[in-house]
């Protein structure tokens, strides 16, 4: 039974991890790119996960990383790393996903990094592929379980915010989308690699929409993007108003930049900061203010950050699944074709355009 009423400590108590497994599975890691320089192999150094060895169609980058990273191997091809029998960390670019899985042996562990494909018809392949192999496949939506996001989980499952009635996503920041070269060979580049983290996250906490508006917009500081920046509006069939803003083109110093999150209910709120964006990859203070009926806004001091400790999460999750310690795998490739299915809903909407404006000659 929920509590009808909460103390701050409360509030300071909520979960910011996820348990770890309790024996550690080795991981095997196929590409070496920046994602997994910046956050996979940090966190699994941070949580102690051991990893076997990488594979990368480029030898000398997967070099780096291993000395970097005191990895012991380093495979000479995509069929040997693997059929070692470890985990697999699928670090690929979405168009490369399809080839890998075809590979992985029958029954393995994967955490495939998100996006899902890059089209509904790609998650499709993957989730059939998944099914037919009989894989334990799990999508690395990695902000539900952030430091900042799991307390706020928590609360909502407690009652401390009650009914949710609003969500707003606003960024005012520098992407540097020039770390990521494949993105100029992607029709569609924003809603499928950033706001795709906004999008499983509020499904994970507020439930499916039952629509999508969405205008993704190009900038000239990327000619070679698609687009580099989008507004995004989810329809609830209750009075749930849910909004995403996002610029990631603001160039005009520190002074209001912005990323941040907010959820409202008739019984409490909170307030987060996404610091990580404001000086990715380096980053800035995250945040996270809760607030709950008859108590003041309480700053929630975070025992981590969005990048690496989610990554620890979404990796125990999965290894503790295939243990039988967790009964739920939370970012399944099952669930994710639900966020796979709303970007497709997104990208559709920015396709068709908006409604034109009635003028009188």
């Amino acid at each position: 039974m929920k509590k009808n009423c909460f103390t701050t400590q409360d509030l300071l108590n909520l979960p910011q991890s996820w348990p770890l497994p309790r024996e550690k599975k080795a991981i095997d890691i196929i590409a070496a790119g920046g994602i997994v320089k910046d956050a996979h192999l940090p966190a699994y150094r941070k949580a102690g996960f051991p990893v076997s060895g990488i594979y990368d169609s480029n030898p000398e980058q997967a070099r780096e990383l291993a000395e970097e990273f005191d990895i012991p191997r380093v495979y000479e091809s995509l069929e040997e790393a693997v059929s070692q029998g470890n985990v697999i960390d699928l670090a690929t670019p979405p168009e490369a996903h399809v080839e890998v899985l075809e590979q992985i042996p029958q029954g393995s562990a994967v955490l495939i990094q998100k996006p899902m494909g890059r089209n509904l018809e790609e998650a499709r392949r993957i989730r059939k592929l998944c099914r037919e192999k009989q894989l334990n496949a799990a999508i690395n939506f990695q902000l539900r379980f952030s430091p900042m996001m799991l307390p706020i989980r928590e609360a909502l499952a407690q009652g401390m915010f009650g009914e949710l009635n609003e969500v707003e996503v606003r960024l005012a920041c520098q992407t540097p989308w020039e770390l990521w070269p494949f993105l100029e060979k992607m029709e569609d580049v924003e809603v499928l690699v950033h706001s795709v983290h906004y999008l499983d996250w509020i499904r994970s906490l507020i439930g499916e929409p039952s629509g999508a508006y969405c205008h993704a917009v190009p900038h000239p500081k990327f000619p070679n993007l698609q687009d580099a920046r989008n507004s995004i509006i989810l329809a609830y069939d209750r009075p749930v108003r849910c909004c995403l803003s996002l610029n990631h083109t603001y160039s005009k110093g520190p002074r209001h930049q912005q990323a941040t999150i907010r959820i409202e209910g008739d019984r409490g709120a909170a307030q987060v900061s996404l610091g990580l964006l404001l000086n990715y990859p380096e980053g800035e203070p995250e945040t996270l203010e809760l607030v709950s009926e008859g108590l003041e806004w309480t700053d929630v001091p975070l025992s981590g950050r969005w990048f690496p400790d989610a990554f620890i999460g979404v990796m125990s999750n999965l290894q503790r699944f295939c243990d039988g310690d967790d009964a739920e795998l939370i970012t399944s490739v099952e669930d994710a074709f639900g966020t796979m299915s709303l970007v497709d809903a997104c990208i559709s909407s920015s396709h068709s355009g908006a409604i034109p404006v009635q003028r009188d000659d």
